[in-house]
């Protein structure tokens, strides 16, 4: 049926594996095309059959739920991916997220969460389980502070910008007046003004802002 959502299952643990594809292969609506074990069979499941939702484990042995979904992502290939994941890591989750993985949701979260986050990938909407709706409140506050953080830095001029990278270098007051050509006063004040347009506070807290935004100085 062209309606019906075809998934492949990938999960080193066979009874978690074998359990889920029973109550999947029940459930109307669904259609399991293969299982795996690792992340190489997995890969090989999903270019055979392109199924509308991959369900991986994001830490098997080996080639795990990660570098499966690179390899999809690399390839356009036109599958949703969902991670069953054992840990609560905020850490595993974000970067899931980053990666552009639909739904998340962990192994002992209810079957009803599980075929609402197959249902929802499937639809290209994203799912994560309740139990972790905080990180999704964490990674928005982040994504506010840094946009507010990018626009603080555009406010600086380029000579800013420049000595900005050079303390992203752990380089002195000394050796960035040595760089530019002026002396260790004039940095001094301008370390100030960037913590004064940028609104940071601290002893460290430009070196860890220079450190964060390396790639945007």
């Amino acid at each position: 049926m062209s309606n019906e959502i075809t998934i492949v299952i990938a999960d080193d643990h066979p009874i978690y594996r074998k359990g889920l594809w029973q109550i999947l292969g029940t459930t109307p609506g669904l259609r399991v095309v293969g299982e795996a074990d690792n992340g190489a069979a997995a890969l090989e499941l999903i270019r055979a059959h392109r199924p509308r939702v991959a369900m991986l484990n994001p830490e098997m042995p080996g080639k795990d739920g990660f570098d499966v979904t690179r390899t999809i992502v690399e390839r356009g290939w036109p599958v949703e991916v969902v991670f069953m994941a054992v840990s609560k890591s905020e850490k595993l989750f974000n970067a899931a997220l980053d990666l552009g993985v639909k739904g998340f949701v962990l192994k002992e979260s209810k079957l009803e969460e599980i075929l609402n986050c197959i249902r929802s990938a499937a639809s290209g909407e994203s799912f994560v389980s309740p139990v972790l709706a905080s990180y999704l409140l964490n990674r928005s506050r982040r994504a506010e502070a840094g946009a507010r953080s990018e626009q603080r830095a555009r406010s600086l001029t380029p000579t800013e910008r420049r000595i900005l990278s050079l303390i992203a270098e752990h380089r002195t007051n000394k050796e960035i007046a040595e760089r530019l050509f002026v002396s260790v006063r004039t940095i001094e004040n301008h370390r100030h003004n960037i913590s004064q347009k940028l609104n940071l506070r601290g002893a460290h807290a430009l070196l860890k802002f220079a450190l964060d935004h390396m790639t945007e100085i």
